[in-house]
């Protein structure tokens, strides 16, 4: 019998982590062959609220799950994890910058990327979903000495999926027929949706789609798209982004094939002119379990590549707004 991933997720019986337990327990992440266990992370507060969550998980006797361990520190939650997932951070609060975020959520992180080292597999994979993410994941990283930096990531897969979402509902397309869609950066306002090789329905975006709304409203839209949503609804994107946490994962296991890439950020090696020590998101291709690369060879324009500079200019300021973190 296929051995059991273990699966740890801070965070999880928030809205968030919620969304996702019942989708992963199901096999939509890891594959309909392949068997779960769930590590549930929680504030101690919080672990009642995580036992409900944990009895309806029981109640729907999904096949593939092999257990359920609740735990309310990351240290016994990372025990033996093949996969974490670290959701849970501090929102913004009113009236604070995202410099103020950034200096609340460094210490969790820190904390993680202890327990991580400690506590995981050896061979972990870590996907850092809590914002501000790709500069979590650096504190993380940075404590986790015993696992390879090549494992840690940080979720832009949201802003890929919403950038994709525009593109088909704009050209009156499934969202399944929108390719090679990606973006680059920090996921924050500097970030940059390219879409210089994607396709719909085998046409370039250029040929599908209406020039000016390109040009005005598309960039914005994504970029923006987490505020629109807090304004419409009066909380933030919840489902979306546990959608986008397991797209991450199931393609860095189950593969994008030659051609698709997706969004992932990664520890920079360089490519495009982004500095190394910092996580920014990259075109990936993965066409093996739990591997990816940086797709290297594309055409970028001046304009792109001025906002790339600009985007890793923000990460590396984040860098040294927390380089008392970094071990």
């Amino acid at each position: 019998m296929t051995k059991p991933i273990r699966v740890a997720i801070t965070g999880a019986a928030g809205n968030i982590g919620y969304s996702m337990l019942f989708r992963i327990a199901a096999g939509e992440m890891l594959g309909p062959d392949q068997p779960v266990i769930l590590q549930l992370v929680e504030l101690p507060v919080a672990m009642s609220a995580l036992e409900g969550t944990a009895m309806e998980i029981d109640d729907c006797a999904f096949p593939l799950l092999h257990g359920i361990e609740l735990a309310d520190n990351p240290a016994a939650g990372f025990k033996d994890a093949d996969v974490i997932m670290l959701v849970g951070a501090k929102p913004r609060g009113k009236g604070q910058e995202r410099a103020d975020l950034i200096k609340g959520n460094g210490p969790i992180f820190t904390g993680q990327g202890k327990a991580i080292d400690e506590n995981a597999a050896a061979d972990a994979k870590i996907v850092v979903v809590g914002n501000p993410c790709n500069t979590n994941c650096l504190i993380a990283m940075s404590q986790a000495k015993r696992v390879p930096t090549r494992n840690f990531t940080a979720m832009t897969r949201l802003d890929q999926n919403r950038a994709i979402g525009q593109l088909a509902k704009h050209a009156n397309a499934a969202p399944g027929d929108v390719k090679n869609m990606f973006i680059w950066g920090n996921h924050s306002p500097t970030m940059v949706p390219d879409v210089s090789q994607a396709t719909i329905a085998g046409k370039s975006v250029a040929d599908a789609v209406d020039s000016a709304w390109l040009a005005e409203s598309f960039d914005k839209t994504v970029r923006t798209r987490g505020k629109a949503i807090i304004n419409a609804r009066g909380k933030s994107s919840a489902a979306s982004a546990g959608n986008a946490a397991i797209d991450h994962v199931h393609d860095w296991f189950l593969g994008t094939g030659d051609h698709d890439f997706v969004s992932m950020a990664v520890p920079s090696d360089g490519s495009y002119g982004v500095p190394e020590g910092i996580i920014f998101s990259f075109p990936c291709r993965i066409t093996a379990p739990w591997t990816y690369e940086i797709v290297q060879g594309l055409p970028v324009s001046a304009d792109i590549q001025a906002r790339i500079n600009a985007s890793a200019d923000e990460l590396v300021g984040e860098r040294a707004a927390v380089a008392d973190l970094l071990a």
